[in-house]
């Protein structure tokens, strides 16, 4: 599990890390500008993609980084904090293209799709090892 959950880690920083492109880079000339429901520069240069002065992606990256350290050390109990707590924004910051802004950021969809996958693996490894921990040898 640990090496799934190291990859799925990698995975979110690389899509944490084109998103914080999407931030600094010139408005109106992003490459993921689909069309008017899905385009990455309206949502990462919006108002909601900075919290306390700091890129939300910038936030992504030092979470992934953080997963990736507690999952590299087998620390699938304290993994949870993290995977939930990044989960919750991550749902919070699809809800805010969803209905405020109106349009979508496919990076961020993807890292909404690897949190989960990886909150759901870790939750599973956790309640798993409390299973084979409680039941009779």
């Amino acid at each position: 599990m640990r090496f799934l959950l190291l990859i799925l880690a990698v995975l979110g920083v690389t899509a944490s890390s084109l998103a914080l492109r999407e931030h600094y880079r010139t408005y109106g000339d992003s490459p993921c500008s689909i069309n008017d429901r899905w385009d990455c520069g309206v949502v990462n240069h919006s108002p909601y993609a900075v919290r306390f002065g700091v890129p939300v992606a910038t936030i992504g990256i030092a979470g992934y980084l953080l997963m990736a350290v507690l999952a590299f050390l087998r620390s699938y109990r304290l993994l949870l904090v993290p995977t939930f707590a990044g989960l919750a924004f991550s749902i919070y910051l699809a809800n805010i293209e969803a209905n405020v802004l109106g349009v979508w950021c496919i990076y961020c969809v993807i890292s909404l799709g690897i949190i989960s996958l990886m909150s759901l693996l870790t939750l599973g490894t956790v309640v798993s090892q409390l299973v084979r921990k409680t039941s009779p040898a």
